[in-house]
This record gives C-alpha cells, structure tokens and sequence, in this order.
C-alpha cells in the first residue's frame, strides 16, 4: 500500500517535507481488528506536535493521521461488530483499557503516533474503537469529526454551561468552528463570544452564529461563565481568566503549550484571575464512547464541516498550510473513494 512515512523528527523549518511516499506491505488485522480502507484523513495540530518532536512518536518510522474515515475491507476472527463495506471513522484513541478514564490510563495508545495511522491507504483498529459514520456527512466532511469534532465536544462537556449561560471561544481553527455550532444547537439560548487573532477567523465566527468576536485581548460583552481555550499559547489563558464570572471555568483543550511567552505567567495576579472560585480543567484526548456519542449528535444538528482538501502525496503542503494558518476549518487528505 501507499504510505507517508516520517522517519525523523524535526522542525518543519529546517525539513518543511518530513513525511516520505513509500509502498509499505499492508496490514493484516488481529482477532479483535478491523482493516479499513482509508477514503480520507484529516490533518490535525497534533501530527505538527509529533512531527516537530514536542510529543514524539516512541518509535520510527510511523504513518502519521488520527482523523480517519474508510470502509471496512476484512475483520479478524473475533471481530464482529462491522460487515465488509462498513463505513467507519478511527479518532486520536487507537486503543486503551476501555475504562471510564481511558483517556488518560497508562494503556493509551494514540493513532497515527504510538501505532500506524490514516495517511496510508489502508490500517487497523480494534474494532470497538471505530464507530460508525452518520450518512448526512461526505468522507472529507467526517474526517475532521473524528479528532476536532470529538475532542471540541468533550470540552463542551466539561464547561458544564447551562442554557442561556454565556460562553467564550478562544481560538478559532479545526475545534473551534464546529464547538460552535455544537454550542448553538445545544445551548439555543446562551451568547457565544468568540476570541481569534486574525480578522478572516473573526468574520467566519460570526458567520456561524458567534453573538460576537474580537481579537484575543479585546473585552467581550458581558463575564463569561465558561471558555473553551484551544491555542498553543499562554497569553489567551490570562486574557480568558479576567474575563470569567465567579465561579467560571476555563477549558483548556491542547495538548501542549509553548514556552516561548511562559514568562507573561509571571503576571499572573490571583485577584484578578483565580480569586472568586473561578476553575481551570484540562482536556486530553478522547474515549471511544466520546466519539459514538458525538457522531449522532454532529448528525443532528448537522455540523458544517469547512474543509480543503489535499491527496495523500500532497501531505507535507498540508501539514505547512496548518502550521502557517493558511487554513479556514481543517485540512484533509483524499486518499481513496
């Protein structure tokens, strides 16, 4: 099968094409896996995280892809939850203990770092980690759902926002657009402000239904009782706990932050932004009942996807369109009809 391969880590602005076209021999799925035939792969932060070596992969090489669309092609001898033609999505969660915090349990396994995942034309996944594709969304619509979608949903879930209480939205990328609509549809009466660098991001939020948007150090209208922050950095974390009611909660979904404006945490005063029982909670990563959750609900409301697609050999232009913020939505890889 065809693969993009990285076999070293590095920045991109030393190696801005780390990924490498190759035919590698396909896999073959164990008792309880499933094999899919990719027909798209979304491109998400992460892979720059892996690529780049801030969270690396324990082993080299690797095929890269966590936000997985295809179709059932052969199931192992245990595996009977799928028939063959399937469709099928495989999120950030390859595998783990199937417990209720597998998410962050010592037996998580990430697709795409700690196993081969979805830039490729074929791979395996134990069969309870796929879940089915609601038929309203196109290939390259679903792709993004699998990642930003489940994990933008989780983060919701975490606010705790009630009806009619106000939420912020700080960063406006692959999560951001469809926590958005999600929010929209789940809280019809709740204000959504949205907090983004670039004036484009700003209008597409609007666009969407924000209530209101402005750059990250601009005050929104009224105290927020909850923020979901989805950048890589330090400074929207303060801008965001001066902007919570009391007893408001910020939700922090990356996977890393950068060190490179740390030091603005210096600053950080408890009267102003912790002081009067405000909350600060991590996201990290997904379960796979979080994603069967999620589906039907994207199903429902129905999420508009914002996509631009690529094919599979054009993988490192997009993985460099991400991480310069060429982007509106997410990006994804075309692999297979």
């Amino acid at each position: 099968m065809r693969a993009m391969l990285l076999k070293a880590t590095g920045s991109l602005d030393v190696n801005p094409v780390p990924l490498e076209l190759e035919e590698i021999d396909d896999p073959a799925p164990a008792d309880d896996e499933i094999l899919i035939r990719v027909a798209a792969c979304g491109v998400c932060h992460t892979e720059l995280d892996e690529i780049e070596g801030r969270t690396p992969p324990p082993k080299l090489p690797v095929v890269p892809g966590h936000e997985v669309v295809g179709r059932v092609m052969a199931a192992g001898d245990k595996a009977r939850r799928f028939r063959q033609g399937d469709r099928v999505g495989v999120g950030w969660i390859h595998s783990s203990d199937g417990t209720d915090t597998e998410n962050i349990s010592p037996a998580f396994r990430a697709t795409g770092r700690d196993v081969n995942g979805g830039y490729a034309e074929l791979m395996t996944v134990p069969e309870v980690y796929a879940a089915p594709v609601p038929d309203v969304f196109g290939d390259v619509e679903a792709a993004p759902l699998m990642c930003a979608g489940a994990v933008g949903y989780r983060s919701l879930r975490l606010t705790g926002l009630a009806n009619g209480e106000t939420l912020g939205l700080t960063g406006f990328g692959g999560s951001g657009h469809l926590v958005l609509q999600m929010a929209r549809h789940l809280f019809p009466d709740s204000p959504i402000y949205v907090f983004a660098r670039s004036e484009s991001e700003r209008r597409f939020a609007l666009e969407l239904g924000a209530n209101w948007s402005g750059d990250t150090e601009e005050s929104p209208p009224a105290a927020l009782r909850a923020i979901i922050d989805t950048t890589p950095v330090w400074k929207p974390v303060l801008a965001a706990l001066e902007c919570l009611q009391p007893g408001g909660r910020l939700v922090i979904n990356a996977i890393r932050k950068e060190d490179g404006d740390r030091d603005l945490l210096a600053s950080l005063r408890y009267e102003d932004h912790l002081w009067l029982e405000k909350e600060i909670k991590t996201v990290a990563n997904v379960t796979h009942r979080d994603l069967a959750e999620f589906l039907p609900l994207a199903a429902q409301v129905p999420l508009h996807v914002q996509t631009r697609t690529y094919p599979l050999e054009a993988a490192n232009d997009a993985l460099n369109d991400l991480r310069r913020g060429h982007i509106r939505g997410a990006n994804v890889l075309t692999i297979s009809s």
